[in-house]
């Protein structure tokens, strides 16, 4: 057909799309634990907290911020889930604090001598400027995802169900919460730059909440989560080049438009 040739014939739209067919089951993935063991705010902070790794990065002179970024959304990540161990507070409130604390340093310091404009690109991010290089990293990131997921997916299960029934099972509570925290850093981190903050993590959520609107089994939640993010990815990156907007926001909307659509979809269901 004309239209994928025209939208195939530029190596940055090529280069756009396999980031999309690696990102969005990535997400799907990511985003069915995610919300089993509600920690879709956690997700929102460490994507906030993204403005603070690069803060460090240019006070640090590091010529990749994507480096500190990651390195911050680690420490971040295992900070804030040692004083949710710690802390008698409920987990949104202490998610909430951490998030507006790193995200108004992260902005005080960028925006020091009115510079902020030289990085507000990462609010909204830019797909279209991901390298070959940067797609193998997305590629070995999502074969890693997959192998935690068969690895963890029944005690991450189990967790969400009941943590201390987890316990008694034997089943490492803390040392795998640490560990799932550090994947959706790194993966958040490394992703944000293309995704943008705003939007990150909608792109993590919404996939797998139609899902669950929808599916009557676990085998369907996880299929679903991902042939959701994958259409919501790759229409939005077609739609977003034909009406010359930007990609990650519109492939929010279609993926909102979805999830209205399971929901009243459910709604429907349950009412026959």
């Amino acid at each position: 057909m004309q239209w994928i040739s025209e939208f195939l014939k530029y190596d940055f739209m090529k280069n756009a799309l396999a980031a999309i067919l690696i990102i969005t089951p990535l997400f799907g993935i990511l985003g069915t634990m995610i919300v089993n063991n509600k920690l879709a705010f956690f997700s929102d902070a460490l994507g906030h907290s993204a403005f603070t790794g690069m803060a460090l990065g240019v006070i640090l002179g590091v010529s990749d911020t994507g480096i500190s970024m990651v390195v911050f959304g680690i420490l971040f990540a295992l900070l804030l889930n040692y004083i949710r161990s710690r802390n008698t507070l409920s987990n949104d409130t202490v998610i909430s604090v951490f998030s507006s604390v790193s995200t108004a340093i992260g902005l005080v310091i960028l925006s020091r001598g009115g510079n902020f404009s030289k990085y507000s690109q990462i609010l909204v991010g830019d797909i279209l400027s991901i390298r070959p290089s940067e797609i193998v990293s997305l590629l070995v990131i999502l074969i890693i995802t997959i192998l935690f997921w068969a690895v963890a997916f029944n005690k991450l299960l189990a967790m969400s169900v009941n943590v201390s029934l987890a316990k008694s099972k034997g089943i490492p509570v803390r040392r795998l919460e640490t560990v799932f925290s550090v994947l959706i850093a790194i993966i958040v981190m490394l992703s944000i730059r293309w995704i943008g903050i705003l939007i990150i993590n909608a792109l993590l959520i919404l996939p797998a909440a139609s899902a669950r609107n929808i599916a009557s089994n676990m085998r369907e939640y996880h299929l679903f989560s991902v042939l959701i993010a994958v259409f919501s990815g790759v229409l939005g990156l077609v739609i977003s080049y034909f009406l010359n907007t930007a990609a990650g926001p519109t492939i929010v909307i279609l993926s909102g438009t979805i999830f209205f659509i399971t929901l009243l979809t459910r709604g429907i269901v349950k009412q026959s």
